[in-house]
Order: C-alpha cells, then structure tokens, then sequence
C-alpha cells in the first residue's frame, strides 16, 4: 500500500512539474541574443507551406545571405527605423481622410498621389523568371504595393541591378499594352497611368519620398516555380528617379488592387496567398499563391473600397506572460493594416503604454537601456548569451490569438541592446500596423475571396 501511495505522489509531482512549466511556457520564452544579429551565412531552415496546392516559392530577406542580392552594405538600423517610420506615416496619410479613420468603413475624400515609400524600405525578395525564354528576375515583395514593375532595356536612367535587365524585344511573348486597352484603362483609375508615348500605354508610381518609376505598361508570361503564368501585366521601368540604390531587378504587388499579382492569378490559384517571413536575415521563408486555408487561427479582412490595397484587420488585446492587460477594446477600434515593408508593429498610445509597462515588469532581471529612436523600451543584456523574456500575444476580432515567436518580439539595436518591437502611434485615432518582426516564423495568410487573414505558427 505504502508503494502505490509513493508511486501516486511521485506521479503528483510529474503532473504539477509539467504543468508549472506548461504555465511558465505561456509566461516566457528563451530568445538566445546571438540570433537576432546577422550571421554571415545561410542556414537554409526547413520551411513548412500549410497548401501543397498553388505554388510556392522562396522568400529572403533582402540584406542577408540568403539573398540573391546580397548588400554589399547592410544600413544601419537607425536608417531602417527612419525608413520604416516614413512608411508608416504614409500608410497612416492614405487612410486619414477616410470615415473616422476606420479601415472598413471608409469613405475617402483625397488619396495622395504617391504611392509608397521607397523600395528601400522593403526588406524581402522572392526570384522569378520573366519572359519566353524566362530570363531571372529577383523582386522586392509589397503587401502595400498593386502594380509590378522591372528594369528593362534600353533605360534611360536605372540603379544597378545583379540579375541582367530585362530586355523585351528576346522575349517572343512580350506585348506592350496599347492606350486604348482595357488594361490602360484600368490602370488610370488606379492613378498610375502616365499617359501614350508611340501608341504605348505608361505607368508611373511616385513613391513618397520624391521618387519614381516609369515606362511602358506590359504583359509577358510570369514563371513562378514550375509554374509558367501567361500574360502577367506588369510595368516595364525604363526611366527612374530618386533613392532607388539596392540590387533588385523591381517590386512585386501583392496587395488587394486589380494589377496586383494576387489579383492577376486568382483566376488560376484562386483568391488566397500567404507568406512566411524567417526569423533571421540568415535564413529562409516562402510565399504561395493559392494558399490552402486549414490549420490557420483566422480573423475578419477589413477591406476599402476607396483603398483596395491594403488588406485590414481588427486587434482586440494584447497579452503578456499569459494575461490579457487592461486595455478597452474600444482602443483598438480605428482597426490595423497587415504589412509586410513596415518593420515595427504601431499600436495606439494607451495600449503601447500598458504593453510597455507590463513588459517591463516580466524583465525586472534585466537592466533598462537608453531608447532607440522610437524604439523606448531597451534593456542590456551584456554578457548574456539567451535570456528569458515574457511571452506576447495578439488577440484578433472573432478569437484569433497569435502567440509570437520569440524572434517577433525584441529588436536588436546593438551587440547587447535589444528593445521591445513595437511603437506608440500619435494617438487613438490613428491607424494601427502589424509590422513584420511581429509576423516573423508566422505563416500569414491572406483568404482574399473568404475575406479572412490567418495565422499559422512554426511554419518558418
């Protein structure tokens, strides 16, 4: 008897030891201070894609390794933060004539006429092949973007790029779209036609910091993996001004406008894409057209009519160490934008503020650093190889909770410095943004036709 008592006690205390650290695994993580710095070469990790439908291609972080078109300089991260911040506000400028500044019910009255930041603010690359015969291509990605474009030959003015231009006349299935096409049309509504020059429909895209892009409106097969997409509307750039000083070929649209590569090959992989963005510089991420929809936690897209670009969600909490905080729902209610070019995540202020102090109280082991630019809540971990630092969590409208990984939560700054990754907005009103360290390891997924944007952890 007194043996069956033990071995019930000792299975007791394997019960309450396994519970403890399933509780501690919701309170924290380990995140090793090495990882976030960027390693000098590519640890090509497994990549899990929930569809095996569609197509799928790889994603790389455009400074890093693994990139096709590595820097020969990575920028400093204030000059990344300055970028991101003139990104953010731009977003923020696009939706602030709109209806109480709600991402759903918007009715806006003036749309600037830029149409991004700069590609120097986007941060991953995916390859593809142009033309027949497919020449390579290696393209920055935009969820902010609609209308694709490469450099092509001859270019009056063009940034230097690793891949060769793209030259239409040695491809047999280039056609350049006349000014009375449908497509030219199309493209004038959006406020990115530029007029005819010979008969020859143009695009423009001005980008907020004064530059810009231009040259013919085209159509030529787009092979993505194995997968060879027929007439695929893009921009042949064939004049350029301002910043563009990084080695990729051009941009890839994915956001929700008609010229978008979503858009253009929902016909074929049907209305749903997602991406995986990797946790480090180092390593490696996906993005698949026609993206299957199981395993996904999933909240409601929050769509404009007046701004199709932009793919909307509601954030209805934040946790921290396993508890949601304090924060009215009714905080949150201007709603966010999902985007993959802005790196920190924008909260408004009365939430940042209680997500900064509740994080804060997780790391009272941990000495506080001097703030970052507009990163305010640093600590110094000098001498450290991991630490422990509280868990977060995203809760969406209709249930959704994205834990985040442990990569998705700090920012490196410096050798030891790290800081929280998010940023306060001006205030309440103002549009929020999901930035992409927060999205890092996260298979998004963004179910277009089932107006849906999905979760998947682990998947990178």
């Amino acid at each position: 008897m007194a043996s069956i008592s033990k071995f019930l006690l000792l299975l007791l205390c394997s019960y309450l030891t396994l519970v403890a650290h399933a509780a501690d695994d919701r309170r924290h993580k380990v995140l090793s201070v090495g990882s976030l710095k960027s390693a000098a070469t590519c640890s090509e990790a497994k990549v899990t894609p929930s569809s095996s439908g569609g197509v799928t291609v790889p994603l790389h972080h455009r400074h890093g390794p693994c990139s096709p078109v590595p820097s020969k300089k990575m920028p400093t991260l204030e000059e990344r933060l300055r970028r991101d911040q003139l990104r953010a506000a731009y977003i923020k400028r696009k939706f602030s004539g709109a209806k109480g500044g709600d991402v759903e019910q918007s009715e806006a009255a003036t749309v600037p006429t830029t149409l991004g930041t700069s590609l120097s603010t986007l941060e991953y690359v995916i390859t593809v092949g142009i033309g027949s015969p497919a020449v390579t291509q290696t393209m920055s990605m935009d969820t902010g973007s609609d209308v694709s474009w490469v450099q092509c030959t001859p270019c009056s003015q063009c940034h230097s790029e690793a891949d060769s231009l793209f030259d239409p006349s040695a491809s047999s299935t280039y056609s350049p779209f006349s000014c009375s096409s449908a497509a030219c049309a199309q493209l004038s509504q959006s406020q990115q036609g530029n007029g005819c020059s010979s008969s020859q429909c143009q695009y423009i895209v001005n980008y907020g910091d004064g530059s810009s892009t231009t040259g013919t409106y085209s159509s030529d097969t787009l092979t993505l993996g194995s997968n060879a997409i027929k007439g695929f509307q893009f921009g042949c750039s064939q004049s350029e001004s301002g910043g563009f000083n990084d080695q990729t070929d051009g941009l890839m649209g994915l956001g929700g406008g008609a010229q978008s590569l979503a858009s253009q090959t929902a016909g074929t992989f049907g209305k749903a894409f997602s991406y995986c963005l990797p946790p480090t510089p180092a390593s490696s991420g996906f993005l698949t057209l026609g993206a299957g929809s199981s395993g996904f936690v999933k909240t409601p897209m929050l769509r404009s009519p007046q701004i199709p670009t932009y793919y909307g969600v509601l954030l209805e909490a934040i946790r921290v160490r396993g508890q949601q905080l304090n924060i009215p729902t009714s905080v949150f209610s201007a709603g966010s934008v999902m985007d993959s070019g802005t790196i920190i995540t924008r909260l408004p202020p009365t939430a940042y503020s209680v997500l900064s102090s509740a994080f804060k109280a997780g790391m009272k082991q941990y000495p506080p650093a001097q703030p970052s630019g507009i990163l305010d809540t640093c600590f110094d971990f000098s001498g450290q190889s991991s630490v422990s630092i509280p868990t977060v969590a995203l809760v969406f409208s209709g249930g959704a909770v994205v834990d985040l990984a442990s990569d998705g939560i700090m920012l490196q700054t410096s050798s030891s410095i790290l800081c929280l990754a998010f940023a306060a907005n001006s205030d309440d009103s103002s549009l929020g943004i999901i930035g992409n360290v927060q999205q890092r390891t996260i298979e998004v997924l963004y179910d277009v036709g089932g107006g849906a944007v999905g979760f998947r952890a682990g998947a990178c």
